[in-house]
């Protein structure tokens, strides 16, 4: 801007004007060397002290060798080192309400499963309620299963650095001392990569975030198993009870067990879908590729002269200490957040059949679970079913009671207005001692109550010829 000026009193104004816009500078102020902070400018803080970040949170962070260490860490802290965005962040909210997830994302994998609120890199897992009861049994469990990995783990990347420099090079070399690289060794160096997760049984070795994974699947279904068959104890008994005594208090059980039973087949309903959803996307699968997707970023950005050495022998990638510099790096690097809508450009490059076998076992065990709370609300069904014909039943005893007491109320009111007719003040023979007599009064009574005794017996069978009594 000052540049483009020609009038040298116009420079000296915007210059001014600029020196006056931008503030003082630290080099404007008087240093002592004894202080040298004494030159800037001094931040004021409340009265109470400094004031703490928001949104600070205790943290959890468990390593891939098995250690752990707890810290506080604020929303942003967390996003540069995960990658994640600040919507991904909310779902582990305590605060807010979410359903069970389970995101892949470009760096690390969020988990929100039951009590198990966690975030899951390459090289490390963060729990944000580490300090629940409940989660204590998890951490345990996990860290035990980290420790198992490291274990099995570090034995083959020492072979594999031990091995590397017989696959790399030829026992004859040049006089120059330079290694000749041949294309059956480049091609067993492959071989061996593809193995090198593998124990000495055979069995393949996960990767650490699929390890950690597992975990919190087994932990959550578990949960939701043991919920499930306490629940399934305690219905049981009170549905029992109840069908052979219908009181208040047995129907307020049921109804609470009923309560309890539809909101765990929700959250059972929702893990379920969330993994069918998984199974059904490869993408978001692919995503949660994590130690492959950091190797192969490693892999591109080695110079062109160690492309060919990491072509011949890919095995040292698996390790732990180029993983986790990998990780730093990308990490310090890493300016922005990804949404949820990116999608990394090596997803479609992996096979997506270990973690699809994965989570393919515990979608039957969640699924089973679900199939298990069904027949339970099957079962109160059931139950409330046949207490509805009972009461129905009742009530038509009860119909049919008021009934026949109708009837005979209506045949006496008949025998009352005969006898309101006799009570009039008339003169008639009956009433006449010298010609009727008592004799004649009391056939009169007995006749109008057997006619009133007829009536009744005939509505009543009349009643049950047209089938409205039993």
């Amino acid at each position: 801007m000052i540049i483009g000026l020609t009038n040298p009193a116009a420079r000296y104004l915007t210059a001014s004007s600029y020196a006056a816009m931008r503030g003082p500078r630290p080099d404007d102020f008087d240093t002592n060397p004894a202080t040298p902070n004494a030159g800037q400018p001094t931040p004021t803080y409340p009265a109470g002290g400094r004031k703490k970040a928001v949104g600070v949170r205790p943290w959890l962070e468990l390593c891939s060798s098995g250690q752990t260490k707890m810290m506080e860490a604020g929303k942003h802290s967390i996003m540069r080192q995960t990658g994640l965005p600040a919507r991904d962040l909310r779902i582990l909210d305590p605060l807010l309400s979410y359903p069970s997830t389970v995101l892949g994302r470009e760096r690390a994998i969020v988990i929100n499963l039951e009590h198990i609120k966690a975030i899951i890199t390459a090289q490390e897992v963060l729990l944000l309620n580490s300090k629940d009861p409940s989660v204590s049994p998890f951490i345990d469990e996990l860290q035990r299963r980290i420790l198992c990995h490291h274990h099995a783990t570090k034995p083959q990347e020492e072979e594999n650095y031990e091995g590397e420099a017989h696959t790399r090079m030829d026992p004859r070399q040049g006089e120059s001392g330079t290694p000749q690289f041949f294309g059956d060794q480049g091609s067993e160096g492959k071989k061996d990569a593809k193995q090198s997760f593998e124990n000495q049984d055979g069995s393949k070795v996960l990767p650490f975030e699929f390890v950690a994974l597992e975990a919190c699947l087994e932990a959550a279904s578990s949960s939701l198993e043991s919920e499930a068959v306490r629940l399934e104890l305690e219905a049981h008994p009170a549905l029992d009870k109840l069908t052979s005594k219908i009181s208040t208090l047995n129907l307020e059980r049921v109804r609470q067990i009923k309560s309890r039973l539809v909101a765990i087949t929700g959250r059972v309903q929702k893990v379920r879908d969330e993994l069918e959803h998984l199974l059904d996307d490869d993408e978001d699968m692919a995503e949660m590729y994590l130690t492959d997707k950091l190797a192969q970023k490693l892999e591109n950005s080695l110079p062109p002269e160690f492309a060919l050495d990491a072509n011949r022998d890919e095995s040292y990638l698996r390790t732990n200490d180029l993983l986790m510099s990998a990780h730093s790096a990308l990490s310090r690097n890493s300016r922005g957040t990804h949404t949820s809508s990116t999608r990394s450009a090596m997803t479609h490059k992996f096979d997506v059949e270990e973690l699809e076998m994965l989570l393919e076992a515990y979608f039957v065990q969640i699924d089973g679970t679900l199939n298990k709370l069904s027949t339970l609300r099957e079962y109160v069904d059931d139950t409330e079913d046949y207490i509805n014909i009972m009461l129905d039943d009742k009530q038509n005893h009860l119909l049919q009671m008021g009934v026949m007491l109708t009837t005979a109320t209506l045949v006496m009111s008949a025998f009352i207005a005969v006898a309101g007719v006799f009570g009039m003040n008339i003169n008639i023979e009956l009433f006449k001692d010298d010609v009727a007599g008592p004799a004649k009064f009391k056939w009169t009574v007995i006749g109008g109550i057997a006619g009133s005794v007829f009536l009744y017996v005939g509505a009543i069978g009349w009643c049950k010829h047209k089938r409205l009594l039993e």
